[in-house]
């Protein structure tokens, strides 16, 4: 598909510098730009870029201030970033989506299936599943027995959503995810352990994307939960029990621990480790690696582990490089205490 300049700003509702009636059909990044394409600038450190492109249209900040004449069409925005995500979500949305159920896939009888929904060839739809309208399943997916999913979801191949799990709408979980594996229960007996039977669900509900290879534990008894809008990197770790609150995001290889709640609007950056049976309030904000052994009340920014606020962390680090220094000079301190006790 093609836009022109015009069209382009007036759907982002920006100012047009160049000709208007410039065409694009695909997008690249302005320092691999090729005709044709849209570009986006939003941070300054590319800014020399502009005047070597090769795209034909580029996307800039309404603050944005040129040194020298540029030769791609410039659309002026309030934010070029956020413009080029929507642009992006209108790219996405205006390709077709594949219907039909391929004659390789195995979809038993007992399966509820909708209108417009794909299902590839050698997925799996077991008994008693229902899938909502313009649901896409790919290839080696797996649906068990009784799960649920709702309209315009997407299951990437080789994703696996176990029996009974709910999923909600514009559901989205890409490959190799797991969605309702046995939560983490042994109990010790003597020599060995019993497993303890895990005969809850996972709900997800509304707007949720799940990276690849991220797992989400069913619960011993209830529903482990996923809120609307939450969105998990890859290789995350959900354990049996938690209740991950609306809009939170949590970037590759977090772990959230059993029976843990998390609130609204956080965000956890790479290799976050959460304890289990704690409780995280609203907008928590958690540096990568950071460690939460307890509890953490809203509004707060830490890093760390413990966490603690970003400014005394970093002074800490900057500290513990110095401690061997600090040690030597407090050795000799103590010698020479010691010389000055045994002159007396």
């Amino acid at each position: 598909m093609e836009f022109t300049a015009k069209q382009i700003a007036q759907f982002v509702q920006g100012k047009i510098e160049g000709d208007e009636n410039v065409s694009i059909h695909t997008f690249a990044k302005i320092e691999d730009s090729v005709p044709g394409a849209i570009s986006f600038l939003a941070n300054p450190k590319y800014t020399h870029y502009i005047y070597e492109t090769k795209s034909s249209i580029v996307l800039v900040d309404d603050t944005l201030e040129l040194d020298q004449p540029v030769k791609p069409t410039l659309i002026r925005v309030k934010n070029a970033r956020d413009c080029v995500a929507r642009l992006l979500q209108l790219y996405e949305s205006s390709k077709p989506k594949k219907t039909g159920i391929d004659s390789l896939a195995f979809v038993s009888s007992k399966a509820k299936i909708g209108e417009n929904v794909y299902i590839g060839a050698f997925a799996y739809i077991g008994d008693g599943v229902e899938i909502g309208d313009g649901s896409q399943i790919y290839p080696h997916a797996t649906i068990y027995d009784n799960a649920v999913l709702g309209t315009n979801c997407i299951i990437y191949p080789n994703a696996s959503i176990y029996h009974d799990c709910k999923l909600g709408n514009n559901v989205t979980i890409h490959s190799g995810a797991v969605i309702g594996a046995d939560g983490f229960g042994f109990a010790p007996n003597g020599d060995s352990y019993d497993k303890i039977p895990q005969i809850g669900i996972v709900t997800i509900e509304d707007n949720v994307e799940i990276g690849a290879n991220t797992c989400i534990d069913r619960s011993t008894m209830g529903s482990t939960y996923v809120r609307k809008g939450v969105k998990l990197d890859n290789l995350v770790q959900i354990a049996h029990n938690t209740d991950i609150g609306e809009n939170t995001v949590m970037s590759a290889q977090v772990g959230v621990a059993g029976s843990t709640k998390v609130g609204q609007w956080c965000m956890f950056g790479g290799q976050v480790g959460i304890a289990g049976h704690i409780n995280i309030g609203n907008r928590v904000m958690l540096g990568a690696q950071s460690g939460a052994p307890s509890s953490i009340k809203d509004n707060q920014t830490l890093i760390g582990t413990p966490p603690m606020p970003q400014f005394p962390y970093f002074k800490s680090q900057a500290l513990f490089q110095k401690l061997p220094d600090i040690y030597k000079e407090l050795r000799a301190l103590q010698k020479e205490v010691e010389e000055l006790k045994n002159k007396k």
